[in-house]
């Protein structure tokens, strides 16, 4: 067990940071998760181009060894932040299965409904994706961003 209830990573003028409010949750409470991005470079503000969100949340519950997947649209949007002013997004839920899938694990996935885990340990490793445009003399550059943290937290039954 990691017990990291929050976890932050650098790259460049970005600050990633992935938290959940408790180490340990009960089944009948939502869990809350949410991911965190601030600049703090030497601009005011920059725009920074991502999916549908910059943030993603894939979680894995080690008990059972189950991946809860964490899907997107992927459009391309634009967000400008403010220097020091972090974006703050909630983990919506995630998951999904076909008919496939062992019967457990659909169950499982179908458990996860209203944000309501079933009793386990979780391992959230999330990542915010984006990248930054900008001009030196006529040439445009793109800088990418995958910046990654990880925290952990349990569920009892």
């Amino acid at each position: 067990m990691l017990n990291k209830q929050s976890a932050e990573a650098v790259q460049g003028d970005f600050i990633y940071r992935l938290v959940t409010e408790k180490a340990e949750y009960r089944e009948t409470e939502a869990v809350k998760i949410y991911g965190e991005l601030e600049y703090m470079g030497d601009k005011e503000s920059v725009t920074i181009f991502h999916a549908a969100s910059p943030f993603y949340f894939p979680i894995t519950e080690k008990t059972r060894d189950y991946e809860i997947a964490y899907n997107m649209n992927t459009p391309l949007i634009s967000t400008v932040l403010k220097k020091g002013v972090p974006l703050r997004e909630q983990y919506k839920g995630g998951g999904g299965y076909d008919e496939h899938d062992d019967k457990n694990y659909i169950a499982f996935i179908q458990d996860l409904r209203d944000m309501r885990f079933p009793g386990g340990y979780y391992v959230a490793a999330g990542f915010a994706d984006f990248y930054v445009q900008s001009k030196i003399g006529n040439e445009e550059k793109q800088e990418d961003f995958h910046i990654k943290a990880q925290i952990d937290f349990s569920v009892k039954e």
